[in-house]
């Protein structure tokens, strides 16, 4: 029996409080930004704090409804902003090693869909399409719920599904996320880069490799993926050089995935990565100053 928040004494913070991190984590997944995901949670707790609760019998069930279509809302504005985006559109990271909540992540599947392999995959799908995707990929929900959730009939929502999965198939091959593999490419790719071997930095990446980099119009970086090993070396070897007397790496966990803290001059930026069959497959360097101050834990 769901407890009852309206009893005296009870405002309804305490239950909104115990699923505040599935809320976000909604959110994130769907919208790909820390703070946007922040934002739809305060609207929705301004529309629990004004709804007749004593009526709601599953208070996880209507707040995740309230938070995916207030989501929604956002994604369709979101999709257009991005076609004007300067340079690849990458999504912001977030500090999960703070504690910071972005739940649920207890199965393979639930890591995935938070990962910023992933979310940068999840742009490829139309809004309704990465809607039924997270729900049914992170959330397990069936069908009729998420056709409920999101006023689809059940078949429209099976049917988003499997071509949502279909786009993403070819690009969900390019990753994995065993993590003992992961956090020892990020070591020795720390090695190289700061021993400035552009060979041993070289040999680490898939031949394939693509980087992609998010600036934001705001600092220098490359205006189209850069793919190709030795390309993709090169650039990353120029840009530490060019700071070497002011650079510095930490490793820190993005996203629930070791990653890199790189200082370059005054600014840190964040360096993620797509590792598969022993290499890495793809870089996404965040650079952007306004999402890194926006992401879980404030990167600066």
């Amino acid at each position: 029996m769901p407890e009852d928040p309206d009893r005296p004494g009870d405002d309804g913070a305490t239950v909104f409080e115990q699923h505040r991190g599935m809320l976000v984590g909604v959110a994130y997944r769907l919208l790909g930004g820390f703070a946007d995901a922040e934002d739809v949670v305060q609207e929705a707790w301004l529309r629990w704090s004004g709804v007749d609760r004593s009526a709601i019998e599953a208070p996880d069930r209507f707040l995740r409804t309230v938070v995916s279509r207030l989501s929604l809302d956002r994604m369709r504005m979101a999709y257009r902003h991005r076609e004007a985006h300067v340079g690849p559109w990458l999504p912001e990271p977030v500090l999960t090693q703070e504690g910071q909540p972005l739940g649920p992540a207890e199965t393979a599947a639930q890591r995935e869909t938070l990962s910023l392999a992933m979310l940068r995959l999840l742009e490829r799908l139309s809004v309704p399409e990465r809607a039924v995707f997270v729900l049914r990929e992170a959330f397990d929900l069936p069908y009729e719920e998420i056709g409920e959730t999101l006023g689809l009939s059940d078949a429209h929502a099976r049917q988003l599904y499997r071509r949502g999965s279909h786009r993403l198939a070819d690009g969900r091959e390019r990753f994995t996320v065993d993590p003992g593999m992961h956090r020892d490419l990020v070591e020795r790719f720390l090695v190289a880069a700061r021993t400035g071997e552009r060979s041993v930095l070289e040999g680490l990446l898939a031949r394939d490799v693509t980087l992609w980099s998010d600036g934001g119009g705001k600092v220098s970086t490359a205006l189209r993926p850069v793919s190709g090993a030795e390309r993709v070396a090169r650039l990353l070897i120029g840009t530490i050089a060019k700071h070497r007397s002011s650079v510095d790496f930490r490793i820190a966990e993005f996203n629930g995935q070791a990653g890199l803290l790189i200082r370059l001059g005054s600014h840190w930026q964040v360096c993620s990565f797509e590792v598969a069959g022993g290499v890495i497959t793809g870089v996404q360097w965040m650079a952007d100053p306004d999402k890194l101050e926006r992401s879980g834990g404030g990167v600066r």
